[in-house]
């Protein structure tokens, strides 16, 4: 495609029709401080691309990394160790330069590793159909929480404060300015979530409860008798998953009888590296398919009985449904997608278990070792998966800065996102994890 520029006569063509003189009064409404003006940038001087390169490198030497820290943050990224066949192979030029199937039947390679994302993730939770995949967690559930309102119509939901901050943040963005209501429920002094109040708040107007399991605090909700009472209710019961990994070990949520279950994936073949990238999954039952955002890529045969496959369902306003189109959201998040796919077909059923259950371990020893600690003790006294909550003798912040001079980063202050846990750390323990730095942590944290 050829780039023809504007000549100067389409430019005044266009200028006449607007009803302006020059392009300047385009940016009138900007005051003129903030305006350049005929001032040219001040930027350095030019430099040769060693040059660059060398300069590059010594800003990067500022940002520690986990090559040279060790490294307790979880909180919603976790680091993992990802195979080196995922990275190999998601590198081949045919993925690297795919995006997304517009032309979807000439598209057939990108479908099929859709399709067996959408398969994986829904033995993985245990429901019955699952999209393309979402920007990220966040997104996901802001997107859950409006096609609850799709299915039932009802505008108040019930969102459990455990449930990752961010992920409660980018769902209120969503709903600001419309007349729906998010109503944050506690947790206990165990860290879960007061499911009484869940039951002394839900009335007619309640579309859905939203709870996360393991929580943001790491520790594993025990839902199934809440979520038989939901159905009475005609509520939908919404289950977030932050941390996928867990799903190796622990009952899935559609087992549990959730309606809706959604996530962050990053935890299988994606690197934690400056905040991305992630990809978010949504799983729902058959039921709901139709009020579901995004898309479906499914299994058929062509002419000559050959497997192939199809976008199934397309639900994107550019399509045909426009004003009654479910999202805006229709994007595969295609390379992430694909490494997600690629690392659990490497681990299969058991490597997944087994890695689990490692994960566990080494928070387990983590609890065992920090819990003993003088001055320092468990939060919340209850079942986690590989974080935990440790409540500090001062500010939490403080323990974290002191730490960091040795060169550990020892997990996330809460008091950002929970002022009464301002002295409590989320600490993480992954299989990168070892046990020479958990001690290492344990024995910095008695001098500091």
């Amino acid at each position: 495609m050829r780039f023809i520029p504007h000549t100067e006569r389409d430019i005044r063509e266009m200028l006449e029709t607007i009803g302006v003189q020059n392009v300047d009064q385009l940016f009138a409404g900007i005051p003129e401080k903030l305006q350049l003006g005929n001032k040219h940038l001040d930027l350095p001087a030019a430099l040769s691309e060693s040059e660059v390169i060398s300069t590059l490198r010594q800003i990067q030497m500022r940002n520690p990394n986990t090559e040279e820290i060790s490294s307790f943050l979880g909180a919603g990224a976790y680091r993992h160790y990802s195979p080196a066949v995922v990275g190999s192979l998601i590198q081949r030029g045919e993925f690297s330069t795919s995006y997304t199937p517009y032309q979807a039947e000439v598209s057939q390679g990108t479908l099929q590793a859709i399709f067996e994302f959408q398969t994986m993730i829904a033995m993985l939770t245990g429901m019955d159909v699952v999209n393309a995949s979402m920007y990220d967690g966040a997104s996901a559930l802001a997107e859950a929480v409006i096609m609850a309102n799709r299915i039932n119509q009802q505008k108040e939901y019930l969102v459990a404060s455990a449930v990752h901050p961010e992920y409660r943040q980018t769902t209120e963005t969503y709903l600001r300015g419309t007349d729906h209501q998010l109503i944050n429920v506690p947790y206990n002094s165990d860290g879960r979530t007061d499911f009484e109040f869940i039951r002394a708040h839900l009335n007619d107007r309640t579309s859905a409860v939203v709870l996360q399991s393991p929580n943001f605090f790491g520790i594993v909700e025990e839902y199934e008798q809440l979520s038989r009472e939901l159905k009475e209710q005609n509520t939908l019961l919404i289950v977030v998953v932050a941390e996928p990994l867990s799903l190796g070990i622990l009952k899935p949520p559609g087992e549990r009888d959730a309606d809706i279950v959604v996530g962050e994936a990053q935890s299988f073949g994606l690197p934690v590296s400056y905040g991305g990238p992630y990809v978010g999954f949504f799983a729902t039952r058959e039921k709901f398919v139709r009020q579901m955002p995004g898309r479906l890529a499914g299994e058929t045969i062509d002419r000559k009985g050959r497997r192939s496959f199809v976008l199934t369902l397309s639900t994107r306003e550019q399509f045909i449904r426009r004003e009654r189109a479910t999202s805006n959201i229709c994007t595969n998040q295609g390379l992430c997608m694909l490494a997600v796919t690629i690392y659990l077909a490497v681990m299969g059923k058991q490597g997944l278990r087994e890695l689990a259950l490692l994960n566990l371990r080494k928070a387990d020893y983590l609890k065992n070792k920090l819990s003993k600690m003088k001055g320092f003790s468990l939060r919340f006294n209850a079942d986690t998966f590989n974080e935990i909550v440790l409540k500090c003798p001062r500010p939490a912040t403080e323990i974290r800065d002191a730490l960091l001079e040795y060169k550990i980063l020892a997990g996330l202050p809460l008091g950002d996102h929970y002022q009464e846990l301002a002295d409590s750390l989320l600490i993480c323990a992954t299989e990168l994890n070892t046990v020479e730095a958990i001690d290492r942590l344990a024995e910095k944290l008695g001098t500091v």
